[in-house]
């Protein structure tokens, strides 16, 4: 019986000249199918080495299907929000980035058409037609999709690679006097008052300030105890939901002088019942960002602030006494419901007159310390 011969080893890839005198490489994948590399080259080892390089990724498991990333970037960003369970805020905002600065740009490509040349025209763009903080934003939005679809072997390697692109380098936000703070609370009318000192004494978000209850206020002690936010939304929807962090689940305790303007808010503007809101409008419904922006902004005028005090520089207010009072940065950071110390430091602001505070207690404190080395001296001379 004649022996059978032994079956032949499939090669791994093979190279062929074309008719224009280039070298082509072709190879099978993982996946059984035969493969053609992406690009020929100039000569028969070139296309060996190429087949040698794509062999060892695939021995390794780094070989990446050229054809995974094909997949239209739109459809895979509008899939990655829809499944990272955001908060409505948070969604909110990478839809209206993704809508207005990225999708324009990268929307029709498929995700390996994206390249770190492309990523730096893009960012640039974006730099001459809208605001630092925006772009910052995008980018890390934009780097962030890329690199789930790194992960999910679809692309070989994130293109966004600009060092820096991601952070945020905002102006430091002014600050008001008490008697400033006084003074908006004063004009901004009877109702909304309190909203000015919670802003500035507690100092609370806006969003937390939207969900306040009568059950979260006590009046000895003076605290109140925020347990949930509600931040509106661009179309005017209030969405009721838990803090910005856990860090914002927390009792803020008041200065004592608040306490008749919390009694007073009590009796005469909170709404009714023992669950009532704390801040609603004169006709009884939940306060919205659009009438109290308008009275907002006619009382910074009244007071003769500038037009970009924003409501929440308050925060940075409140911050900015504490320490002055003598808080630690740890408690400074449980007042105002921050998890991080860096976005702690944020809000803490150190100006000219805090400056020349510092500047007057190193004076007092070194001429202490010269006076008692002196009278050693004198003592020491005596002796």
């Amino acid at each position: 019986m004649t022996a059978r011969k032994p079956q032949r080893r499939r090669e791994f890839g093979t190279v062929r000249r074309l008719p224009s005198g280039r070298w082509q490489a072709r190879y099978w994948a993982p996946d059984g199918s035969r493969r053609t590399a992406p690009e020929t080259f100039e000569s028969k080892t070139d296309a060996q080495t190429w087949l040698t390089l794509t062999q060892a990724d695939i021995e390794r498991k780094h070989w990446i299907d050229p054809d995974a990333g094909a997949v239209n970037f739109e459809a895979y960003a509008l899939k990655w929000v829809d499944e990272r369970g955001l908060s409505a805020t948070t969604d909110e905002l990478y839809r209206r980035l993704l809508r207005l600065h990225i999708l324009p740009t990268f929307g029709p490509m498929d995700l390996d058409e994206i390249t770190p040349p492309g990523v730096r025209t893009w960012r640039a763009e974006r730099l001459q037609a809208t605001g630092a903080t925006t772009v910052a934003k995008s980018y890390r939005l934009l780097k962030a999709i890329m690199e789930t679809a790194t992960d999910d072997e679809l692309i070989r390697r994130n293109p966004c690679r600009i060092k820096g692109a991601g952070t945020e380098k905002a102006k430091e936000r002014p600050t008001a006097t008490v008697e400033q703070v006084d003074a908006l609370a004063d004009a901004i009318g009877p109702r909304w008052r309190l909203m000015v000192y919670f802003g500035a004494y507690g100092p609370m978000r806006p969003e937390e300030q939207a969900a306040l209850r009568r059950t979260n206020v006590t009046l000895d002690p003076l605290a109140v105890k925020i347990r949930e936010a509600a931040p509106e939304l661009t179309t005017g929807r209030r969405v009721e939901g838990d803090t910005k962090s856990d860090a914002g689940v927390r009792t803020i305790y008041l200065p004592g002088f608040l306490h008749m303007e919390v009694k007073r808010h009590l009796d005469w503007f909170a709404e009714k019942g023992l669950d009532g809101l704390l801040f609603v409008g004169e006709k009884g419904a939940p306060f919205r960002r659009s009438s109290f922006g308008r009275k907002w902004r006619r009382a910074r005028a009244q007071v003769g602030l500038p037009d970009d005090f924003r409501f929440y520089d308050l925060r940075h207010t409140g911050h900015t006494l504490a320490t002055r009072a003598g808080a630690t940065l740890r408690d400074a950071m449980v007042r105002a419901g921050q998890s991080s110390e860096r976005a702690a430091l944020i809000y803490q602001h150190s100006d000219d007159q805090r400056q020349r505070e510092v500047a007057g207690s190193i004076d007092a404190r070194v001429r202490a310390d010269r006076g008692k080395a002196m009278e050693r001296r004198v003592h020491k001379k005596e002796a």
